[in-house]
């Protein structure tokens, strides 16, 4: 697949390249794995840039792989140095004299190689910054070290960075970009199953159209292929995350994905009443879920809900680790019947999310968000709202329009405008959106 879209961040790399031929700068690339980070890296405006990747070898095993990428790219032959923190203070001052463009991939993962190499990269940064001419590019997928690396005033490289980026799936209007250029002739239902499948991350989509997936019928199918990278990928990219206590953060993401909404639907599921730790530690530390309230609800409402943040872990938790049984007897066949069984009610959990972020997309909207009262009903699929303008849409999503009652919905902005005072002084309109609005 072909690359898209990324042209703002594209940019901004260009531009911290430009500004680094006069004095050192430092860009940080944050995203989950598989966002297409290295590919934008890549794309930072130096076609000689040096592109290392940390791997879990020893430092020396890790230098010798930097020292041939040095060697190869900028011709000079340096030897073996036995510390990184060697090789990065020669080309500190190699760059005195030669702007050149360092990308550090998975760069977190310096913890497990030498940890003291983020004390000795600010150390050399801080002296040699403002006489060399280099841009150095750090990118990393585990979220949780990313961010304490940059952004806890305890850590050496706290401040340290020009540019912070955190990397998002492609947007509505890119994944249909994507389809029409594989299949001109794609309907709404092949749209919404690839959003449902990817969410909008780049490796995955690239992964279906790649192998001709571009249809509905076809990208279910792949899931539970039997080469299918799917299959394990959640345990591939989160395990890592968690470490030895993953058991529990998975059980917790997999009654999240599966519909259990409030703290307490998911304690009742797994049994235990005591899974706030766990909870502030997935919304806050790993980014993983979201805390919902209903529009305009005070900060300490009660009436909180869970939802996983990415799209695809709420597929994967949903079908591939609830059915774990299934992968481990072979029987993918089985799989592949519970997934057909199950995505017409999935898939229409994840048309809310759609537009919700095809909303979210435009930049008009100050505040989005949904409603539902004290005992979980009259609930109201979407409300975006422009505080400016004193405008709000409210939206009942539904995958058939003829489905939609505009009376139904009336009622239920009644009871919204009862409980909700700030939305008295709004001009209010209602509608209904649909697959045929995607």
């Amino acid at each position: 697949m072909k690359f898209y879209d990324r042209t703002k961040e594209i940019s901004a790399l260009n531009d911290l390249t430009q500004q680094s031929r006069t004095e050192g700068r430092m860009s940080v690339i944050m995203g989950r794995r598989r966002i297409g980070k290295t590919e934008l890296a890549r794309r930072c405006g130096d076609e000689k840039a040096l592109y290392f990747f940390v791997a879990r070898k020893t430092e020396t095993l890790l230098c010798q792989d930097f020292a041939q990428e040095v060697e190869e790219k900028l011709g000079l032959p340096i030897g073996m140095p036995s510390s990184f923190i060697e090789l990065f203070r020669f080309l500190l001052r190699y760059a005195q004299e030669h702007p050149i463009t360092v990308i550090i991939d998975e760069f977190q993962d310096f913890q497990k190689v030498n940890p003291s190499i983020f004390s000795e990269i600010q150390r050399e940064w801080d002296l040699h910054k403002s006489n060399s001419k280099i841009h150095l590019i750090v990118s990393g997928s585990i979220f949780s070290l990313m961010k304490k690396i940059f952004e806890d005033a305890n850590e050496p490289l706290f401040g340290r960075a020009n540019m912070k980026m955190a990397l998002q799936p492609f947007s509505t209007e890119v994944l249909k970009e994507i389809l029409a250029d594989n299949n001109p002739h794609y309907t709404p239902e092949d749209l919404l199953a690839l959003f449902s499948v990817t969410g909008g991350v780049a490796w995955y989509v690239s992964l279906l159209m790649d192998n001709h997936c571009t249809t509905q019928e076809q990208m279910l199918a792949y899931l539970t292929d039997t080469n299918s990278p799917f299959i394990n990928e959640g345990k591939n990219i989160l395990i890592e995350e968690f470490g030895t206590d993953y058991a529990v953060h998975f059980s917790i993401l997999t009654s999240i994905a599966n519909g259990a909404c409030t703290r307490g639907e998911i304690e009742a599921q797994l049994k235990t009443d005591n899974l706030g730790s766990y909870l502030i530690r997935l919304e806050k530390y790993y980014g993983l879920i979201e805390k919902r309230q209903p529009i305009f609800a005070k900060e300490n409402s009660k009436k909180t809900r869970y939802i996983l943040s990415d799209v695809f872990l709420t597929l994967w938790f949903r079908f591939f680790y609830k059915y774990q049984a299934y992968v481990e007897n072979g029987a993918l066949n089985q799989l592949a019947r519970i997934i057909n069984r199950d995505y017409n009610a999935y898939s229409g959990f994840i048309l809310e999310r759609y537009f919700e972020r095809k909303i979210r997309e435009t930049g008009y909207y100050t505040r989005i968000g949904k409603f539902w009262d004290r005992k979980g009903e009259n609930e109201i699929d979407l409300i975006a709202i422009n505080e400016i303008d004193n405008v709000a849409n409210i939206y009942e999503i539904k995958k058939n329009k003829d489905r939609y009652s505009e009376a139904i919905l009336q009622r239920k902005v009644e009871n919204l405008l009862q409980l909700c005072p700030e939305m008295r002084k709004l001009d209010i309109h209602l509608s209904a959106l649909s697959m045929e609005d995607m």
